[in-house]
């Protein structure tokens, strides 16, 4: 996914992909009730048929391998919250430096993409690091991979951004240049619905 105009982006999905999507989400909500106790399905729904671009970003999450599940509810926003729940980082997302100013900077090899661009495309965010060790405590993620979390200011103003990954039963942040990307690393994403 290369970086695109957020405006010029199509977020209408055909009537047909929108019903495969609303099962393979409800099919996916069911087998997993650890991650969602106490929350029913057709009011996700009926959120998710009220905000029809909220459903075209999980189109993109779902595509790009991030099997987005519901994880919480926040009853002050009357809001879902959906989570990556993929095994490891989603497939479609990795390979991508930080953001767009380490892209611009790299002079050699650059990657297509950068995680923040790739995000704001889909209409998600990327998960904090506290939000990362959120899912980690629904179920073990990232045991080969590694995914990109927000990064405070004043470490990404001083070249670097941060990630996470599952390592010897443990859940571990790093730090790394912005700049770098690998075939392993990619990002996992949040979105309110």
């Amino acid at each position: 996914m290369t970086q695109k105009n957020t405006n010029s982006v199509n977020k209408d999905i055909a009537s047909e992909e929108r019903e495969e999507l609303l099962n393979v989400l409800k099919a996916r909500f069911e087998k997993n009730m650890h991650r969602h106790q106490g929350i029913e399905w057709e009011d996700v729904q009926a959120k998710l048929d009220a905000n029809p671009q909220k459903l075209w970003s999980l189109n993109e999450m779902e595509k790009s391998s991030g099997e987005p599940d519901v994880v919480g509810y926040v009853k002050e926003t009357d809001e879902y919250i959906f989570y990556d729940c993929s095994v490891e980082s989603p497939k479609g997302r990795r390979s991508v430096c930080y953001d767009r100013e380490a892209l611009e900077a790299r002079k050699k090899h650059k990657p297509e993409n950068s995680a923040m661009d790739m995000a704001t495309v889909m209409g998600i965010e990327l998960l904090t690091e506290e939000q990362y060790r959120e899912l980690q405590k629904l179920e073990d993620v990232d045991k080969k991979t590694s995914s990109w979390v927000q990064t405070p200011a004043n470490i990404r103003k001083l070249g670097g951004a941060l990630f996470c990954d599952r390592r010897y039963d443990t859940v571990f942040v790093y730090h790394n240049g912005a700049d770098s990307y690998y075939g392993a690393r990619g990002f996992r994403g949040s979105l309110r619905v």
